[in-house]
């Protein structure tokens, strides 16, 4: 930059800044910030930025302008692509100048110079040792700073892209780790003096504690350091508490012998420092305490287990913390990884020995006390006595630090012992009429049961459970309007105790009558419907002795009909159905078995043959509320009728439903979804979604009782996707039908027909380019699952009467294989690898090539599209989502590879040979646009590649003949695969900041 040149290029980078941080129009800041981008990348910006910074010209830029040079010269020396000035030490000096100049402030433009200056040592040779000979020139707030920012530069520099590579990281370390005891010598005559800045030399020694500037001490002078002593001190400095804090939690868990130094103190941090916080409420300086002595015993175990004076202090004194009642639950919280490590540790001790005999008995009473301290922090919070149902009673704070706590519950039950932690719980001597009973301490008591239900049920100890018989008898004969605040919460945490010990409840058979009400109670209740309906479910599955009694029906059956009201979550309503039906499985009696099933279906059935009816009342329809109102209903009538069908699986597998049942439940549920399909409602995606989740249910369940309705399904499906080309619902349920009858040749021809109608779609025709995949990415998807179901499923003569249709769908595949929807990419990538698969498997089942055969039409297809798959599988592996398709491009490599291999050596070699992948791969990279590759790049991948691809090729095809199809059947077998994936994923991982990949 010309001495003229500087004055004119300083002001325009002036009036630039200005207009970036104060312009009032949006488009002078937009303008102001690409000038700077450009200056900022220019080779004038070094000489600029550090001349403003050391210049002493008066008056001084403005405090924005200086700023800016100082983040400019900092990004300038981080940027990979940005050689440093030749020599650095000018930049060095000026950079030095500039410290000295700004030691006072401001501290923001004094940081960033200072950051800039490590930056500059990180990267330019001798760079620590320059700027060390050069630091005694620095007055002492500019030295501070600058010492505090270069440890902090090998964490930032390993967090960022700056071009630094580990090698570089570890030498800085090293260099600078070689001057810390000067450092250390700096900071104790800083301490020293009467105006000693606590806070700043606290976080200056806190950078260098983090890259291990005591490494090299001997324990027992460490914990006589004076900096340690100096930050001890430092807690009782307001200003100064928190990163005091910071700097011996850090020493605690860098040097395993300090623990016992800070035991010995806690006894003095107790009285002086936490009790007069706990007294005073100041939350601030009892979470930093607790967090330190949380860090003394986790580092520890141990030595707190031994149970001295001072190990009985620290569990007290984080007692004292855990029971502190804030406005969060951050302080308790912080607590429970020191409590779970005591435990485990004190766990850990042979059982049978004295000393963890010993060691339990002392801490019993600690843990006892814990117990307590944890059921009041967990309580729920006071509220007033009227919140409606719905109103979650349970702050985040508090939901998140019950959700942590369940660890610490069970080892606590693990230490008392089930009986005594049990005791423990229902000690509360409460009375037995409604309204004196805490309901509060009920449902903390409830919810700390259910935690620990594994635990106290292995344990198989004798349980009382009068008391929570009491409660659900109290719960269950309530009306609506009786309940008030924290019982709506009593009922989910007492549903999530009925259904943990669902097995010892349902055991005595007075209890099945009142817990069947209990849950039909907790159901109605939007808060516990989730939790009792589970409840509801285990009771039918653990109850099947008493279960199917007519009185427990007909409550059941209550239960049901309540469902029609369209209060419930589905989830919910699924849970209840597979409830009775699991129930009404386990009747006796084939007749009324089969009536009540029949009866459970019907009440499904009338909630959607009302919205069939519907097309016959126009008056519903032009009502929107009442139509929404219906349309909801027969969407959750299906969705129950597709749970029961679920459900019937295991019975009809062990034999307690048989044909007959079958029929009559077919004969109920088919005619109508039949109507359903025809009906112009199917255009509605969630009902059309329910339908066909209902039928594949049915299907899955009910098997071969379809065969018969099989061409008839398949119709059905494909002129619903014809009309509603965006249900992806239809392409799904004819995948799971091709699935479970598709190996069946008579319905070869209905199979095909299906694909055909379905590739005739112009939703599905216009899937050619990876922009339409990435609109319809869940369209994406069941395409790919139903093509792969029908080339996995289908007889030989469908696939070969197909051959068309599958060059189609497989050239659509390669195209979405670079979308960047994932899910719609990896569904692609997955059928390709399908066709692959089949392929191979035909080849190897005939070795002669006949014309006709499906090998013949599989191979030729592969002949046609395999440049197509090679260009778009290596596309698929630039830019910043090919990571994810790393495993399925090598897996199809491996595969079109050792096709390829296996045809060499026999007469398929004339559809395809090694030379076909040689000439697909080389035409492929030769096509790439030049800014995809590196220069010389395209040269080097090619034979690389073909020799990796050869090796995989074999591993394959060894791990697919004879006993090793058996014994090995995935893929990346043998060092060849693992070499694949690994230079796959090298070539992604090096081109992920390439331009977004558009192939051609």
């Amino acid at each position: 930059m010309n001495a003229g040149e500087a004055p004119d290029l300083q002001a325009q980078l002036a009036a630039a800044v200005h207009a970036l941080n104060h312009g009032a129009h949006p488009s002078a800041r937009l303008a102001a910030n690409q000038w700077l981008l450009g200056l900022q990348r220019s080779p004038q910006a070094w000489a600029l930025a550090a001349s403003l910074l050391a210049s002493g010209d008066y008056p001084a830029p403005s405090a924005d302008l200086l700023f800016f040079a100082a983040q400019m010269l900092r990004r300038k020396i981080q940027s990979p692509g940005a050689p440093l000035p030749d020599p650095a030490g000018q930049l060095l000096d000026a950079l030095l100048v500039a410290a000295r100049r700004f030691c006072l402030g401001p501290p923001r433009l004094l940081t960033q110079i200072c950051l800039a200056l490590a930056a500059l040592a990180i990267r330019a040779e001798g760079g620590v040792d320059g700027l060390f000979a050069r630091m005694p020139h620095l007055p002492d707030p500019a030295l501070l700073e600058l010492l505090t920012v270069l440890p902090e530069e090998v964490a930032q520099d390993q967090s960022g892209d700056t071009g630094v590579d580990s090698a570089s990281r570890c030498r800085y370390t090293r260099e600078l780790l070689a001057h810390a005891p000067a450092v250390l010598d700096f900071l104790l005559a800083q301490s020293e003096k009467p105006d000693a800045a606590h806070e700043r030399i606290l976080r200056c020694l806190l950078s260098w504690v983090r890259v291990g500037c005591f490494s090299g001490t001997p324990a027992a002078a460490l914990a006589v350091h004076p900096l340690l002593t100096f930050a001890f001190n430092s807690l009782q400095a307001p200003f100064s508490f928190d990163v005091a804090i910071e700097v011996m939690t850090e020493l605690l868990s860098q040097y395993q012998d300090l623990p016992q130094a800070f035991l010995s103190k806690i006894p003095y941090i107790r009285e002086v420092l936490l009790l007069p916080a706990l007294a005073n409420r100041s939350e601030k300086i009892v979470a930093g305490i607790a967090s330190l002595m949380c860090e003394v015993g986790q580092a520890a175990p141990g030595l707190v287990a031994e149970g001295s004076n001072q190990a009985l202090a620290l569990s007290d004194a984080i007692l004292r913390c855990v029971a502190f009642s804030s406005e969060d639950w951050g302080i308790a919280d912080s607590t429970l990884q020191f409590w779970c490590s005591l435990a485990h540790f004190i766990l850990g001790i042979d059982v049978q020995s004295a000393e963890r005999n010993a060691t339990q008995e002392t801490f019993l009473p600690v843990f006892s006390s814990l117990l307590d301290a944890l059921l009041f922090r967990a309580q729920i919070i006071d509220t007033d006595e009227h919140v409606p149902d719905g109103v979650c009673l349970l702050p985040d704070g508090l939901a998140q630090f019950r959700l942590n706590l369940e660890e610490l519950l069970v080892d606590v039950c693990l230490l008392l012992g089930a009986p005594a932690y049990i005791n423990k719980l229902f000690s509360g001597g409460w009375g037995f009429v409604s309204q004196s009973i805490p309901w509060k301490e009920v449902e903390v008591r409830m919810y700390a049961l259910s935690m620990v239900a594994d635990t106290i049920l292995q344990d198989g100890s004798p349980f009382d459970f009068s008391i929570i018989m009491h409660f659900v008898n109290i719960l269950s004969s309530g009306t609506l309007a009786e309940l008030h605040g924290c019982q709506f919460v009593v009922y989910k945490s007492l549903g999530d105790v009925i259904g943990s010990y669902s097995k010892w409840l349902s055991s005595s058979q007075s209890n099945i009558k009142p817990l069947l009400l209990f849950c039909a109670s907790g159901i109605s209740k939007s808060l516990s419907s989730n939790s009792c309906s589970l409840a509801l479910r285990k009771l039918c599955e653990d109850a099947t002795s008493f279960i199917h009694e007519p009185q427990n029906l007909d409550i059941l059956f209550w239960i049901s009909e309540g469902m029609d009201e369209g209060n419930l979550r589905i989830e919910d309503e699924e849970e209840i159905v597979s409830a009775i039906t699991h129930a009404l499985c386990s009747i006796l009696d084939k007749e009324p078995r089969k009536n009540s099933l029949a009866r459970l279906l019907y009440s499904s059935y009338s909630a959607v043959e009302k919205i069939i009816d519907i097309d016959r009342d126009y008056l519903l329809r032009q009502n929107p509320g009442a139509y929404t109102k219906a349309m909801n209903v027969a969407v959750r009538g299906l969705h129950r009728m597709g749970a029961l069908f679920s459900h019937l699986t295991a019975s009809i597998t062990s034999g307690l439903i048989d044909d007959d049942i079958i029929l009559v439940l077919l004969g109920i549920f088919w005619p109508l979804l039949e109507k359903l399909s025809q009906s112009s409602h199917m255009e509605n995606t969630s009902l059309s979604a329910a339908a066909c989740r209902s039928l594949s249910s049915a299907i899955h369940s009910c098997g071969q009782h379809f065969q018969i309705l099989l061409p008839k399904i398949l119709e059905c499906l494909s002129t619903n996707f014809l009309l509603y080309q965006r249900h992806d619902c239809f392409l799904r349920t004819a995948a799971n039908v091709i699935e479970e009858f598709g190996h069946k040749e008579e319905y070869s021809a209905a199979c095909v027909r299906t694909f055909e109608t379905f590739s005739s779609a112009a939703s599905l025709s216009n899937l050619n380019s990876s922009y339409t995949c990435d609109q319809e990415p869940d369209l994406v998807e069941a395409y790919a699952n139903f093509t792969s179901a029908f080339i996995r499923c289908c007889p030989k003569e469908a696939v070969i009467a197909s051959g068309s249709l599958l060059e189609s769908s497989f050239q659509k595949a390669a195209i979405c294989s670079t979308a960047m929807h994932r899910g719609a990419a990896i569904a692609a990538m997955s059928y390709m690898s399908c066709f692959l698969d089949v392929s191979l498997t035909a080849v190897l089942e005939s070795p002669e090539c006949l014309d006709g055969s499906r090998g013949v039409v599989l191979l030729q297809i592969l002949a046609r599209c395999g440049e197509g798959l090679m260009s778009n599988v290596l596309y698929a592996l630039l830019g910043v989502s090919a990571l994810s398709r790393v495993h399925k491009s090598a897996t199809m490599l491996q595969q079109l590879a050792a096709l390829c291999r296996l045809c060499e050596r026999t007469m398929w070699k004339a559809i395809l040979c090694w030379d076909s992948i040689c000439r697909w791969l080389q035409s492929t990279v030769k096509s790439l646009p030049s800014e995809y590759l590196r220069q010389g790049e395209a040269e080097m991948i090619i034979p690389l590649w073909l020799k990796v691809l050869q090796d995989a090729a074999s591993d394959y095809l060894h791990s697919r003949t004879g006993d090793n199809g058996r014994n090995h059947p995935d893929y990346m077998q043998g060092k060849g695969g693992r070499t694949l994936k690994r230079i796959i994923r090298d070539f992604a991982e090096s081109h992920r900041n390439v331009p977004t990949p558009c192939p051609s």
